[in-house]
C-alpha cells in the first residue's frame, strides 16, 4: 500500500505530501521506512491519505 504524508515536514523524519510505501499495518498504524535513518517506525493513520490500496502483499499486524 501506498500512502502520501499530510502532516508538515519533520526533520530526518516524514516530509509533507511524499508518498510512502506501508510495510505492515499494526495495531492499525502503518510502519513506514523512513530512508535517512535507515530504519521503520510505526506513524498514525490519521495523518496520511491512501494513494494506492494494498494490493495483498502488506501483511497486516494485529
Amino acid at each position: 500500500m501506498k500512502v502520501k504524508y499530510l502532516g508538515p515536514t519533520s526533520f530526518l523524519e516524514l516530509t509533507h505530501n511524499k508518498v510512502y510505501d506501508v510495510i505492515s499495518i499494526e495495531k492499525e498504524w502503518y510502519r513506514i521506512m523512513i530512508e535517512d535513518l535507515e530504519d521503520d517506525y510505526l506513524f498514525p493513520p490519521e495523518d496520511f491519505e491512501i494513494v494506492e490500496p494494498n494490493d495483498g502483499t502488506t501483511p497486516a499486524f494485529d
